[in-house]
C-alpha cells in the first residue's frame, strides 16, 4: 500500500506537487494520470525517497521507503528504463542487482525469460531499443518479487504484443494481491488496465476514483433512443421533471435525467416501438481531456492554417 498525506514538493517557486494525499491499495491496478508538468514523475520519485517533500509524507507499507531493510523486496520500480549501465549485458545489470541484495541467482534467469529477453540477455544493454529497455527495467522492478509494483509509463516502446504482456502482468500482479501503481498517456490502454484511477494536474488531485465512475461522471448520463414513434416519446418523457430531450434528427433522441431502464419502461408504457437504447459513454481519453483542460500546462499553439482559413 501507498499512502500520500499533505504531500508538497517546491522547487524554488515553483510547486511541483500541491498538498497531494491520495491511498494506493493492494489487489487492484491503480493507474497514475495527468498532463504532462502536472507532477506525476516528481510524486513518484517522493514514493522512492530520490527526492525530500518539502512537506507532508509519504509511505509504502507503513513505513518511508529508506527504512525499509530491504526496499527491492518492498517496492519494485521503474521510472526511466534507460537508467542501466550501458555497457553490461541484460543478464549481468540484473545479476548485480540480485547479488547486492541476497538474491538468488535463478531469479535472473526467471525474469530473464519471464519478459521475453532469452535471445539478447548476453547482448549489451546499450544496444537496446527503447522496447527492449522497457522489457529489463521491468524485470529489475520485479527481480525481488516485491508486494508493491511502480512503473511510470512501461508501456512506451512496446509493440502491440508487448503492450497485452504488459496489461496482463500488471493485472495478474493485482490478482495476487499486490500493489500496482503505474502512470501513462495512453488512455486507451489505461482504460484496459487500471480499475481505479488518481489524476493531478499542476500538482494537486483532480480525481480520486474507479475507472468506470470516472468515465460515467464524464459521460453525462446521456441516452440514446431511436424509435419510429419518436415524437410521441418525447412528449411523454418530457412531463418528468429535471428531464431534457434534444430531437437529434428525425427519429433520434438524446435524453438527459433518466436511465436507460426508465426510458424502456415509459415506452412500454405508452406502446412506443424502440429501434435502439444505448447509454452514451465517453471515452477514458475524452474524459481526461475534459477534466484537465484546464491544469495543461504546456499548449500547442493554434493550426496557423486553421487560423488562417478561420479568419478568411
Amino acid at each position: 500500500m501507498i499512502e500520500a498525506h499533505g504531500l508538497i514538493k517546491e522547487y524554488g517557486k515553483k510547486r511541483a506537487v500541491d498538498e497531494l494525499s491520495f491511498v494506493v491499495e493492494p489487489g487492484v491496478v491503480t493507474g497514475f494520470l495527468g498532463p504532462n508538468g502536472s507532477g506525476k514523475s516528481t510524486t513518484m520519485r517522493l514514493i522512492l525517497g530520490l527526492d525530500a517533500p518539502t512537506a507532508g509524507t509519504v509511505t509504502v507499507n507503513g513505513k518511508n521507503y529508506r527504512e525499509h531493510a530491504a526496499p527491492l523486496h518492498e517496492v519494485g520500480a521503474l521510472l526511466e528504463a534507460r537508467s542501466v549501465h550501458t555497457g553490461r549485458s541484460a543478464y549481468n545489470h540484473l545479476l548485480a542487482l540480485a547479488q547486492t541484495h541476497g538474491i538468488a541467482k535463478r531469479r535472473v534467469g526467471e525474469l530473464i525469460d519471464m519478459v521475453g529477453l532469452g535471445e539478447v540477455a548476453k547482448k549489451r544493454a546499450g544496444t537496446f531499443s527503447l522496447g527492449m529497455g522497457q522489457r529489463l527495467g521491468i524485470a529489475a522492478a520485479l527481480l525481488g518479487d516485491p508486494q508493491t509494483v511502480m512503473l511510470d509509463e512501461p508501456v512506451n516502446g512496446l509493440d502491440p504484443e508487448g503492450i497485452h504482456w504488459i496489461r496482463n502482468l500488471l493485472r495478474g500482479l493485482a490478482a495476487e494481491g499486490r500493489t500496482v501503481f503505474v502512470s501513462s498517456h495512453l488512455m486507451s490502454e489505461m482504460a484496459l488496465t487500471a480499475d481505479h484511477l488518481i489524476v493531478v494536474g499542476r500538482g494537486r488531485l483532480i480525481a480520486d476514483t474507479s475507472v468506470d465512475e470516472f468515465v460515467r461522471r464524464a459521460s453525462g448520463n446521456v441516452v440514446r433512443v431511436r424509435s419510429p414513434q419518436a415524437e410521441e416519446l418525447r412528449d411523454e418523457l418530457v412531463a418528468g421533471p429535471d428531464v431534457s430531450v434534444v430531437v437529434v434528427e428525425p427519429g433520434l433522441l438524446e435524453v438527459t435525467g433518466l436511465s436507460a431502464p426508465q426510458i424502456g419502461e415509459a415506452a412500454a408504457r405508452q406502446g412506443v416501438v424502440l429501434h435502439e437504447l444505448m447509454p452514451q459513454q465517453v471515452s477514458l481519453e475524452e474524459a481526461f481531456m475534459d477534466l484537465t483542460r484546464d491544469d495543461v500546462e504546456f499548449k500547442a499553439a493554434p493550426d496557423p492554417v486553421t487560423t488562417t482559413e478561420a479568419a478568411a
